[in-house]
Order: structure tokens, then C-alpha cells, then sequence
């Protein structure tokens, strides 16, 4: 199994913090986001980190961490989404799997395990507004039926999609359709993985998301405890 993290973008509801700084190397409790999210990885074959923005500054943190030996970086050339992000990997995966996630909350390593041993699927955290993230529907027995982009009118909590998805291989050979934002989703690829098969909805024991300067602030004191213990949940 590979693993892809999705390193590209500008971070720009962190700003001024990522004026320099790309959003994944952000300090949390003295180490940076992506140390973390690699730290809390299951046993990979390789590493994949998508780059864009300030992707010198990754490269060089890549090049000294002792996590992971065999790592690369694919530079998105032209930012055009999170499934463009995933497709420009294509030729860098090597294995039958991948694992995705992006390159800045935080998630459980026992969480990241568990999604690691499923053929395909998807990690999920309940959220009491999901009218600001992608919540996750399931058939009855627990599979994902659909998944729907911010909607509103809905009872909370509900499900949300925490940006970690296990794929096979063939999500390569997917097409993506362009979206409204004028962009390729990752999204699309997880709808069209689970109309043709079992995708599995995982809820997650932990989950930090970091994408204000606020929720970056209080990361600074949270416990980080799940994503360094394999045993907690």
C-alpha cells in the first residue's frame, strides 16, 4: 500500500501564518502538521506528497524526516483540485492500494489503521454543522450510498467526510467530471468507486481538524495522545 498526502494548497484561511510558511509545515505542540499526519501512517510501501505551493520548504522538511525512507513529491502544476491532486499521482503509485489524506488535520492512527484494512473506503466524524462539510449518507448496512456537499436544512449531528479515503488502484482510471467550482473532486472519484462497489464508511475515534487560525491555536493545547497511540480510539 502507498499513501498519497495532499500537500498543494495555499492555506489561505490560515493566513498570515502561511504567508511564509506552507500550511502543512504549521508547528502544532513544537511539531509541524505533516510530521504528525506521517507519524500516525500505517505500514507503507511508499510515500507520495503532492506539492505546490512553497514546495521547496516540503521537499526539505521530507528530506530530513526519518519516518518514511522511500518518499517522493508530484508537483501539481496547476492547482485544479483536490481529484486533480490525486490524478497527477498516477504514474508515482507503485502499489494495488493507496491510502489519501490531506496534508493538514489531524486523524487517530488507530482510525488510519482500521481504514488501511478495507478494500475501499472512506473515514467519517460526526459535526453538528453540516451544512459546512460533506456528509456522508449510508446504505443500510453502513456502506456509503452518497455523499453530499454542504447541505443544508439537515438535523444534526450528521456524518462528515474527513478527507481519508482508501483506494484501489483503479481509481486511476476513473474520469473526473469538471466541477461548478471548475475544478476535478476527489469526491467524484469516491462516488463512482461506490456505485459499482462496497465502499465502507469508517467513523473516526479522533479527529483535529486544523484550517483556521483558530482551530490552529487550540491544537496548540489539545491532546494529541490517538495520534501516536496505535491503541486508542
Amino acid at each position: 500500500m502507498d499513501a498519497i498526502i495532499l500537500a498543494a494548497g495555499k492555506g489561505t484561511r490560515l493566513l498570515p501564518h502561511t504567508e511564509t510558511i506552507p500550511k502543512p509545515l504549521l508547528p502544532v505542540r513544537g511539531r509541524p502538521i505533516l510530521d504528525w499526519i506521517i507519524g500516525a501512517l500505517p505500514s507503507i510501501d511508499r510515500l507520495i506528497v503532492v506539492v505546490n505551493y512553497l514546495a521547496g520548504q516540503i521537499e526539505e522538511y521530507l528530506a530530513t524526516q526519518t519516518h518514511i525512507r522511500d518518499w517522493t513529491t508530484v508537483r501539481q502544476v496547476e492547482p485544479r483540485g483536490t481529484g486533480d491532486a490525486l490524478m497527477s499521482c498516477r504514474e508515482a503509485v507503485t502499489s494495488d492500494r493507496v491510502l489519501v489524506l490531506n496534508g493538514d488535520d489531524l486523524i487517530g492512527r488507530a482510525d488510519l489503521a482500521r481504514l488501511a484494512a478495507v478494500p475501499m473506503g472512506i473515514l467519517a466524524h460526526p459535526v453538528d454543522n453540516p451544512e459546512s462539510y460533506g456528509i456522508l449518507f449510508r446504505h443500510p448496512d453502513g456502506s456509503l450510498a452518497r455523499l453530499v456537499e454542504k447541505p443544508r436544512g439537515l438535523a444534526s449531528p450528521q456524518m462528515a467526510n474527513i478527507g481519508a479515503y482508501l483506494f484501489p488502484r483503479h481509481v486511476f482510471d476513473l474520469t473526473l467530471p469538471l466541477s461548478p467550482r471548475n475544478e476535478y473532486e476527489i469526491t467524484d472519484a469516491v462516488a463512482q468507486l461506490a456505485a459499482i462497489g462496497r465502499f465502507e464508511v469508517i467513523e473516526a475515534g479522533y479527529w483535529l481538524p486544523i484550517g483556521t487560525v483558530e482551530q490552529w491555536q487550540s491544537a496548540q493545547t489539545a491532546d494529541v495522545s490517538a495520534v501516536t497511540d496505535p491503541g486508542t480510539r
